[in-house]
């Protein structure tokens, strides 16, 4: 299985120098295994790759995981990665959320305005737009099975002890920049988190290796 990696937009790359794998502590690299593991295993099979990721209203945490793991899939090569992003119920995706990913680099366009915005998200210029809008993680844009779970908060995790359809479920949870909204710390502390799931999923995605699948 070859790997090509997608160009991705130069403001994105610039964020991406910045990453700094040895900022993850051996504690978070274990929690980050399990995902490894769901993914290389994928690879090696030559199947298709889908993560759910999850938290309470699909508003921050799941979407900038969302988006930054498929990016990181992009950028290493992996192929047939698709990323998904749902919560325990939907309310919208947070407009510091997509000023935040739009301030790393990422090209955002508002498809629909009202109470759940829907915002087409590019990460390379002849990539498909990621799709982000809040809805429920078992909601009809999302897979139904084949997938891994990945529970971006605490709440959800203690929430949702079984998610129908999920080959995996498996807990990597974030601290909520909601704390710090209507302060002046706001969009510091969303650049920090977007910054702190980047590193991680980036990590998660170059221990991957592609090489792996031969077809029979």
């Amino acid at each position: 299985m070859s790997s090509t990696k997608t160009i991705l937009l130069p403001e994105i790359e610039n964020t991406i120098n910045a990453l700094n794998f040895e900022s993850i502590s051996e504690d978070r690299k274990l929690i980050l295994q399990p995902l490894i593991d769901f993914i290389q295993e994928k690879v090696n099979n030559g199947q298709e790759i889908r993560l759910n990721l999850i938290c309470t209203h699909n508003s921050r945490r799941s979407h900038l995981s969302q988006v930054w793991s498929q990016t990181a899939a992009a950028h290493y090569g992996v192929k047939n990665v698709f990323c998904y992003s749902g919560g325990t119920e939907a309310t919208a995706m947070f407009p510091m959320a997509a000023k935040t990913l739009a301030k790393q680099g990422f090209q955002i366009k508002t498809i629909s305005d009202g109470n759940n915005p829907v915002y087409a998200i590019k990460y390379s210029e002849n990539a498909h737009p990621i799709i982000g809008f809040s809805k429920t993680f078992d909601d009809v844009f999302n897979p139904k099975s084949e997938f891994a779970a990945i529970l971006t908060c605490s709440s959800a995790d203690q929430g949702c002890p079984f998610i129908a359809g999920a080959e995996k479920r498996i807990p990597i949870t974030f601290e909520d920049p909601k704390a710090f909204d209507n302060t002046p710390q706001q969009a510091e502390k969303y650049e920090e988190r977007s910054m702190q799931i980047a590193t991680e999923m980036f990590y998660v995605f170059s221990q991957i290796t592609t090489y792996k699948y031969v077809s029979k």
